[in-house]
């Protein structure tokens, strides 16, 4: 049985979830479905210009992790715009960010494994 997917912390839900082509009637066109925590890759990534391992720690994953979503997130947006497909934003393993003072990533010299300086010193 695969491992549970760990939530990826989002900032807000999308106001506009659905996205439609131009002069392409409603019965000829095809969806794309973007989740969630790959629309707020997105965001990151190509609207506010973090780096990977900045939007990583905003959105509580890997950066590796970041780098396979936003892939996948602009292939599906590449597909949508060249092919003339409909784009509709939905699902995903996601949770609200916490405010800062609530953030403990456990990451770190203080983290749960005890690994670098910790307070004894």
């Amino acid at each position: 049985m695969p491992r549970p997917r760990k939530l990826r912390w989002i900032s807000n839900n999308p106001r506009v979830t659905f996205f439609i082509p131009q002069n392409v009637p409603p019965a000829a066109f095809s969806q794309v479905f973007l989740t969630i925590d790959e629309l707020e890759a997105l965001r990151f990534a190509d609207k506010d210009g973090l780096s990977q391992q900045e939007a990583a720690v905003k959105m509580n994953i890997s950066r590796a992790t970041f780098g396979r979503i936003v892939t996948q997130a602009r292939r599906k947006v590449a597909d949508a715009l060249i092919y003339g497909k409909g784009i509709r934003i939905t699902g995903g393993d996601v949770a609200f960010r916490p405010p800062a003072a609530q953030r403990h990533l456990g990451r770190g010299p203080h983290g749960p494994h005890g690994h670098g300086k910790g307070p004894w010193r």
